[in-house]
């Protein structure tokens, strides 16, 4: 069958796309940036790729007209503050663009909305499902709440909440009841459920065996990592001291924990339904799914990270736009040193960041990713995906992944700390020798103030970086 799915180089997207492939679908990707799409070499040959924007319905005429069926796997929660409407026209325009194919069927992953009042977030993604369920298509659509799997929002700010505070003063909102499910079983009902005509015009809650507050939640991780915690729940935090609260904590943006802290007061748990009798799925508990999330992580196996994603950083813009570093107008700082072993050179430069850190001067990096979260950026909390590897739109501590070519030596960041100005940092080889170089926008008089006051700093961490990284 062909399939198109969209939303491919997202957290589900990323682990879907295989599974299609192995089942033997013929599978489109459909992605807003080309250059952000790095699948693995083995399913290259096996999958296509168009380049579209759900916003821009020129673009959705390259969706082609003999399709089986769709996977609608796009929202932009935290990408803008009008996101509710975003999606809305999202929604239509992609419904209409698959009402001119032959696609029989539309799978939609959506949020659990049973409560009766529910978050501008979980509004959001019921307006979708109306939207999607009036086109030419049967329409299936999966709910699930909580998804816990390495490199899952929820899991990595529950990791960072467990692993940071052995004593937790928290909101009331940890009282909440929620139906948490497995990245795996997400997964198999996507998987499974495509054109199934058992499900077709229906929606169903999916999550696992367990009905757990978020304290419990908590709890049980901290247990599984044999870790002791306390934690006491007052009453007094609005939501908005909430939000700065796991916004500071974690490694969330604080325009998604502001939309998770909305969603976090309503109780997510399933209604029954008879979608596990059809696709014949047992889920797995809460404490299977996070012991099959540290094997992958313990096994460096993180297949996608929603810090990966955009929303993470709360930028709206393709890669495409920053992958030409600028010239004209900007501070340049450019130093090289030659290198003994060139092997050996570019395995520091992609092992860069994270938990390895930035080899000279961590204490100041750490600074500035302090400075930055406390105005409201990413700060250094993301770290990054995969210790060893790099791909073209990975999150790398407070930049982003430009450009990516190990057999080349080339590596190209974009800065997504707050700045008066935009910032490049790229490491190249070029014969024996390694060039660094730090461009720098400035955005008026601020920007420029801002360069001549960090410069006496470049000298000390460039020169003591590049020293490392070449081993001289």
């Amino acid at each position: 069958m062909k399939i198109l799915l969209t939303g491919a180089t997202g957290y589900i997207g990323k682990r879907l796309l295989p599974v299609l492939v192995e089942n033997g679908h013929e599978v489109i990707c459909c992605v807003r940036d080309i250059n952000r799409f790095t699948p693995p070499a083995y399913l290259k040959s096996k999958i296509s790729t168009i380049q579209i924007d759900l916003l821009n319905k020129a673009s959705l005429t390259k969706i082609p007209t003999k399709i089986d069926a769709a996977f609608y796997l796009v929202h932009s929660m935290s990408v803008s503050s009008n996101y509710k409407t975003l999606e809305q026209q999202s929604a239509i325009n992609f419904k209409n663009a698959l009402n001119a194919t032959n696609a029989k069927h539309v799978v939609y992953l959506s949020g659990i909305t049973n409560d009766s009042e529910l978050s501008e977030h979980l509004t959001s993604r019921k307006i979708v499902e109306q939207e999607l369920g009036t086109g030419n298509y049967k329409l299936t659509t999966l709910r699930a709440g909580i998804i816990i799997g390495s490199g899952s929002a929820s899991f990595e700010i529950i990791r960072d909440l467990v692993e940071k505070l052995p004593i937790m003063i928290t909101p009331k909102w940890l009282n909440t009841k929620c139906q948490p499910i497995g990245i795996s079983d997400v997964i198999k009902y996507l998987s499974k459920v495509v054109l199934n005509q058992a499900t077709y015009n229906q929606a169903f809650d999916i999550g696992g065996p367990d009905i757990l507050t978020y304290k419990e939640m908590l709890l049980k991780f901290a247990k599984v990592r044999n870790l002791k915690r306390k934690i006491y729940t007052v009453p007094v935090m609005t939501p908005r001291l909430s939000s700065y609260w796991l916004y500071f904590v974690t490694s969330t943006s604080y325009k998604l924990a502001v939309a998770l802290v909305n969603s976090m007061k309503v109780e997510v748990i399933c209604r029954p339904n008879k979608l596990n009798k059809i696709l014949n799925i047992s889920p797995i508990n809460y404490h299977n799914a996070l012991t099959n999330a540290f094997t992958k992580i313990e096994n460096n196996q993180i297949t996608s990270s929603w810090k990966d994603a955009y929303a993470s950083s709360g930028i709206n813009s393709n890669i495409s736009d920053f992958i030409q570093v600028p010239t004209f107008g900007c501070y340049i700082d450019k130093r090289n040193l030659t290198f003994k072993n060139r092997t050996d050179c570019i395995d520091k430069i992609w092992k860069i960041g994270g938990k390895n850190g930035w080899y000279f001067g961590n204490f100041l990096w750490k600074l500035r990713g302090f400075i930055d979260k406390l105005m409201g950026g990413v700060g250094l909390r993301r770290g990054r995906t995969n210790p060893n590897r790099l791909q073209v739109g990975d999150a790398l501590d407070f930049w982003r992944v430009l450009y990516a070519n190990k057999n080349e030596g080339r590596l190209l960041l974009l800065a997504e700390m707050k700045l008066p100005g935009e910032a490049w940092l790229e490491f190249k080889i070029e014969s024996n020798t390694l060039i660094q170089t730090a461009t720098f926008r400035p955005l008026g008089l601020m920007g420029r103030l801002y360069w001549y006051a960090v410069l006496p700093f470049h000298g000390y961490i460039f020169n003591g970086m590049l020293k490392k990284i070449t081993c001289n």
